[in-house]
């Protein structure tokens, strides 16, 4: 099955051109309504899909956390995705997808894998309010098959964060404490976890943000923000410090967003953080080439302060806890 994920670096050369190609999978018949669903997940954040090895149960796990298996030497959490979606599918789960982002690597059983599909950001779109409601967040964008079939992307980093406690008051320790009120940070992120983490880290910081969630609905704000400015006669940076944004988001992602701000002179003298749980080398590469500033892994609030505060040009600033 791993011949699915084969020429990584041609499709590393996407990155850039709002294109991205993602692996559909399914979990199974859902018992209450009858249907077999079509998700979707990032084939940046895919390792290897290969069929589910003997697993390990391990005592107090999240019930959707099935155990551990050993892969190439290292322990690998196993998560059930249709028991952590309340999914009721009596079909087994013959398939593990192993991914890796922010640094961590774990397995997500499913009951297939279907392809891998290429397309435009732009047909991704965001989700209704009424699904994001109902969800949690978990899906966070659909895009329409020329077959009529709906494919929902999944927050994974929400998958990560619920079954490992990876957001917890401990990551919050050690954030640098401006107290600059008079500072914003616009940042966008169709992850609702990731955006409740970094409100929480400006917060703790003491500098106000504004939040999107993709890059287009961001590109609308700063018009805005821009003609205020014109209007009144002041330069945009006095009003946007800073810009923070992710790479995956539908219909705009975090590249063509930063070429946008980048090549308007408008936004001159704002720098352009890239947050992501996409840190290999060859994506922090292509940040930089359309001009990011400077790159930060997603999950890590301490770093992302400290960053922060030195590109705001607040030197010297106290640590403090949350």
């Amino acid at each position: 099955m791993s011949e699915l994920l084969k020429n990584i670096d041609a499709r590393t050369k996407l990155a850039g051109t709002n294109k991205l190609e993602i692996l559909l999978f399914f979990l199974g018949v859902d018992q209450r309504t009858g249907r077999r669903e079509t998700y979707g997940i990032n084939v940046f954040k895919v390792r290897e899909v290969m069929r589910t090895p003997v697993i390990t149960a391990a005592p107090d796990m999240p019930s959707s956390v099935e155990g551990m298996v050993s892969l190439r030497g290292a322990l690998v959490p196993v998560i059930d995705l249709a028991k952590y979606s309340g999914i009721s599918a009596e079909t087994p789960r013959e398939i593990m997808i192993v991914t890796e982002y922010n640094g961590h690597t774990q397995g997500f059983l499913v009951e297939g894998v279907d392809t891998i599909l290429r397309l435009d950001w732009s047909k991704m779109r965001v989700p209704p309010e009424m699904l994001t409601a109902q969800t949690g967040g978990l899906v966070t964008a659909v895009t329409e098959l020329e077959d009529g079939r709906l494919v929902m992307m999944m927050d994974v980093e929400k998958v990560l964060s619920e079954t490992t406690s990876i957001d917890n008051e401990i990551m919050f320790r050690g954030v640098v404490a401006l107290d600059r009120p008079d500072m914003t940070v616009f940042y966008c992120d169709d992850s609702s976890v990731a955006r409740k983490q970094i409100e929480k880290t400006l917060n703790v910081m003491g500098v106000k943000g504004l939040s999107a969630v993709n890059g287009r609905q961001m590109w609308e704000e700063m018009e805005k923000v821009a003609n205020y400015a014109q209007s009144i006669g002041k330069p945009v940076s006095s009003l946007i410090n800073l810009v923070l944004t992710d790479i995956e988001m539908p219909e705009m992602d975090g590249y063509i967003l930063t070429k946008k701000i980048k090549s308007d002179p408008r936004f001159n003298g704002i720098p352009v953080i890239m947050h992501s749980s996409l840190s290999g080398m060859s994506n922090q590469k292509l940040g930089m080439s359309v001009g990011v500033d400077e790159y930060v892994p997603k999950f890590e609030p301490q770093r992302l302060s400290e960053t922060l505060a030195r590109r705001l040009g607040v030197e010297n600033a106290p640590v403090k806890a949350a």
